[in-house]
Formats: C-alpha cells, structure tokens, sequence
C-alpha cells in the first residue's frame, strides 16, 4: 500500500499549532489506518530547532534542499506572526516552487499563504487564509482570489487553510480524499474535533471592532457611534455632529477610514450585537433594537452577510454559559 508523505514547512516564528495540529491529525490517521499511509516531515530553513511564536522549539528533519529528505506527496507551508511583512528568503521561494511543482497537492495554512503567493503559486487560484490578514493578501496579490470566510479552499492541485486550527480541518479533509469517509470519521473522533465544522471562520473574527482611525474629529465619531448604536447616523446626522457639510464628511470620512460612513455604522452595530448576544441576556428582538437594526429579520439578514450564520447560532456557540 502507499505511504505519503507529508511535507511541512517551518519557518522561524512558525505558529506552533499550524505545524503540530496537521501532523496529529495525519499521525491519528496512521493509527486508524492500522498502517503507515502516511510518512511525516518537518522542513526547516536551516538544520537543528525552530523557535516558534510561543518561544517553544522544534526540530526540523531536514533542511531546505537537503537532498535525503524523502520525496513530498503533499506540502504544507505553516504561518507565522509577521510572515506577511517580511521580504521572503529568494532560496526558500526557488525551493518552494520546485517543491510544489514535484509534489502530487500542495498548499498552506494561516499566514503560510504569503509564502506560496510570493513564490507565484496562487496566481489565478482561488485560496483562504486567517481572516485578520485575508484583505492583505488580497491587495498585495490581486491576480489571487481570496475567501476571507472558508476555513479550507481546494483548487486544483492547491489546498489552503484559514488561522491556526483551521489547518486540522484541513488536514481531516485531506485524510478523506486519501483514506476514505470511514477512517477520517475515527480521526475526527478520536481528535475529539468536528468531522465538518459548522459556519466559516468570519465568526471568529472581530472585524468591526479595531481602535478608531482617522483624524481626531473622525475618531470622536466613530467611539460615539459605538457607544451609542441604536441613534440615527445618517450621513447627514453625522456631518452636523462632526461640524462638517455631508458631501465633504462623506468624502473625507472614505478617504480616511477606508469605508463609507454607512458601512462602518453596520459593521460598529454588528459588533455591537455580537457583544449582547456574547453575554446571552436578551432575545435577539431586544438585541436588533439596541444595536439600530429595524427588526429582527435585518439584524439576521446584515448579521449573516458579515459574521456568515445567523444570530441563533452565534449565541448558541458563543454565549457565555
């Protein structure tokens, strides 16, 4: 029978879990499996050990290059903190692509997308990485198209996953293709993990709620907006609060925060809702008044589109017990 082997990459800052969570999972399905259909391998840039984010050390098997690592059938590129704004290493991106272009699937989880993409391997490929860093690497590789809400992509040859746990579940779906519905089930199960995990990972982000920005005028807005979600921000109830006509409020309002006024007063009511359901107090009905929403059927509707389930399912998973 075929052993694989599995192929990650581990850079220096390497997020612990993005290396750790995908190898328990394919270490699980040998145990399900009763055989060795998978052989594991951790590459670092240099020999000896790996400083992680956490300050915990690995080590690497092998080096990049080195020439008795054994050949890849599937290579994954952890992430790191910061990852997106380093220059990569010219050796690391050449080894990248002859990597990639030897192995049977490739792909990255979290952050590690920034190294594919640096090396030309997501051009005109559809992927997902950690929602935090989603809208970067979607600016800085526009010919990528970036789902900022999938916890896993596939396309084609390429498998990319969303922030840090996200990389089991991608991991579990790669044992399906592999070893069959049955035996990822037992992984899942043994792993005590969702075989497929409900929802995206937009409910896990906190879009919506980062500091203020723009000038000290905008910034005193935006805090009033927050702290008050259920008034009136019209653009023009807005601009008279800011001293400013609404045509100039709008256009500077866009230029400085990134967004139209009216976007930003949605995304500071969904937060705003994403904080009362947290706590698990009150019915959404009460939950749509506080937070401006005309009734609980919009509250749902703009809930969805930003958060990706609704608001029952959110406190259902989220709500304080």
């Amino acid at each position: 029978m075929t052993t694989r082997t599995i192929s990650v990459l581990a850079i220096p800052g390497v997020q612990l879990l993005d290396v750790s969570g995908p190898l328990d999972v394919f270490a699980e399905a040998n145990q399900q499996a009763g055989r060795e259909a998978y052989r594991l391998q951790v590459i670092g840039l240099e020999a000896g050990p790996i400083r992680s984010s956490s300050g915990v050390r690995l080590m690497a098997d092998f080096a990049v290059g080195d020439p008795r690592a054994d050949l890849t059938d599937t290579l994954l590129v952890a992430g790191a903190p910061g990852v997106a704004d380093q220059p990569a290493d010219v050796r690391l991106l050449a080894w990248l692509r002859a990597e990639a272009q030897a192995a049977r699937r490739f792909g990255s989880v979290c952050s590690g997308a920034f190294l594919l993409a640096a090396a030309g391997l997501l051009a005109g490929k559809h992927v997902t990485t950690h929602w935090a860093v989603a809208a970067q690497l979607a600016s800085a590789y526009p010919d990528t198209t970036v789902d900022e809400d999938a916890l896993f992509v596939r396309d084609g040859r390429v498998r990319t996953a969303a922030g840090v746990t996200a990389g089991m579940d991608l991991s579990l779906a790669l044992v399906e293709e592999d070893l069959g519905r049955d035996v990822a089930l037992r992984v899942a199960s043994q792993l005590v993990m969702f075989f497929k995990r409900p929802g995206g990972q937009l409910q896990f982000s906190r879009h919506g709620e980062a500091d203020p920005v723009g000038r000290s005028i905008l910034q005193e807005l935006q805090r009033w907006v927050a702290a008050h979600p259920a008034d009136d921000h019209a653009v023009p109830k807005l601009a008279a609060r800011a001293g400013l006509s609404p045509r100039h409020f709008a256009r500077l309002f866009r230029h400085e925060v990134g967004v139209t006024p009216a976007a930003w007063v949605e995304e500071a009511r969904i937060a705003a809702a994403r904080a009362l359901l947290e706590e698990g107090h009150e019915a959404p009905k009460q939950i749509a008044a506080r937070c401006g929403f005309s009734d609980v059927d919009t509250l749902r509707r703009a809930f969805v589109r930003h958060v990706g389930i609704t608001p029952a399912d959110y406190r259902r998973r989220f709500a304080a017990a």
